[in-house]
């Protein structure tokens, strides 16, 4: 059975990215997304790793993943998983759930996971409209679906409790390695200069951001290597700004975050502004 995946904007969906893929084999490391991920499973099953458990969504149930929280995902049946998600920004989430609910501040999705087949059929429904250019009704459909899950499963964004002093180490850390992204200091290193010890560092580091420093480094990394490629640098010049040693170096890592190769991924980002 043939994996296959496309990534790409709707310019009539500002700052919403859109997938449609089925994998089989396909396997996502740990890594974030700025914005929401609202995924609909249309057939077989998705695990992925969320808050200390795995997580299953099948036919008819939707995967929800809150900006900035770590998850993984892979199949959980021999067959993969077929899927359609849409990832809106922050401040639209906001907007429709101070519109629409009863929810203030900073809205979050409660459980990973909910079962409800309608909400998944608008989330197809979305994707598709955006493919026949259809803008009225693919901005008129997100909004309900995003509406309806706030709605049945919102709640506001949790936060991670963490010691101030563990917070204030993790926050300089963090700080250290966007400005080093190139060349980053070893976790000695990084420690020393902050004046702790490697596994206080690394203890704080997890407990602030999901993750140890490399794999957030590397999630920081590509991250940077989209915002790139959006603005046409090519796939080879990215890697090297960022800090990969070569292209194949942030395929690898673009693809198992991303879900398809970083060539792929600027080629629809081209197809879209070629439309403007």
């Amino acid at each position: 059975m043939n994996e296959h995946a496309r990534h790409w904007q709707y310019d009539e969906l500002p700052g919403v990215d859109l997938l449609r893929a089925r994998y089989v084999r396909k396997a996502f490391v740990r890594h974030t997304h700025e914005n929401f991920v609202i995924a609909a499973i249309a057939d077989g099953v998705e695990v992925f790793h969320h808050k200390g458990g795995d997580q299953y969504a099948g036919p008819g149930a939707l995967a929800l993943v809150n900006p900035d929280t770590p998850h993984t995902g892979r199949a959980g049946v021999p067959e993969g998983w077929r899927y359609g998600a849409v990832y809106p920004p922050v401040d639209v989430v906001a907007e429709i759930a101070a519109e629409t609910t009863t929810l203030r501040g900073t809205p979050g999705f409660v459980s990973p996971v909910m079962d409800d087949p309608y909400a998944g059929g608008l989330i197809h429904q979305v994707l598709r409209a955006a493919d026949e250019g259809n803008a009225l009704a693919a901005d008129t459909l997100l909004r309900v679906a995003v509406t309806r899950l706030l709605r049945l499963n919102g709640g506001p964004v949790p936060r991670r409790e963490v010691r101030p002093a563990g917070a204030r180490i993790a926050a300089r850390a963090r700080g250290v390695l966007e400005e080093r992204m190139t060349r980053p200091p070893t976790l000695e290193q990084l420690a020393a200069d902050l004046g702790t010890s490697p596994f206080a560092l690394l203890r704080a580091f997890r407990n602030a951001y999901g993750m140890p420093p490399h794999a957030w480094l590397t999630d920081a990394r590509v991250r940077r290597a989209r915002q790139l490629l959006d603005t046409g640098t090519t796939p080879s010049e990215a890697a090297v700004t960022v800090g990969f040693t070569d292209q194949s170096h942030l395929h690898r890592h673009f693809s198992r975050m991303v879900g398809v190769p970083p060539g792929a991924y600027q080629r629809e980002r081209k197809n879209v502004q070629d439309r403007r």
